[in-house]
Formats: C-alpha cells, sequence, structure tokens
C-alpha cells in the first residue's frame, strides 16, 4: 500500500517537467552556437603505444605445423 501516492508525486513531477519552458535568451545561445573556437586537442589515446597495432595476419592453416597430430605413414 502507499503506492498510488507515491505514482501521484511521479506524475505530477513528470507533467511540470514536460509543460515547464523557462525563458530563453536566444541571443546569448546565438552567440554560443557561433563561436567555433577548437581550444580541445585532438582525440589522443593514452593506452595506444601499450598494444601492437591491429594488422591483417591472415596465416594459412596448412603451413604451420601443430608438433605431430598428422599421420606419418
Amino acid at each position: 500500500m502507499g503506492r498510488g501516492r507515491q505514482k501521484a508525486k511521479n506524475t505530477k513531477v513528470a507533467r511540470e517537467l514536460k509543460y515547464f519552458s523557462p525563458n530563453t535568451d536566444l541571443t546569448a545561445l546565438q552567440a554560443e552556437l557561433a563561436t567555433s573556437s577548437n581550444d580541445e586537442p585532438e582525440y589522443e589515446d593514452k593506452w595506444a603505444d601499450l598494444y601492437p597495432d591491429e594488422q591483417d595476419t591472415t596465416t594459412d592453416s596448412s603451413d604451420s605445423s601443430d608438433g605431430g597430430s598428422g599421420s606419418a605413414d
């Protein structure tokens, strides 16, 4: 019991959030979006030097020997 009260509170909060529209300063928003400063450095993978690069190392299975699992007649 008591689930109805909690559900009513959640519904009230959801309705307030849905229909809430604050005053937006559009000139400030336009000024923020218009500036295109590239202050952020390019992405650098900090773990890249710990692991070798992935390369296409396709090996033919007939070239490698598996140490005695063949038939030697």
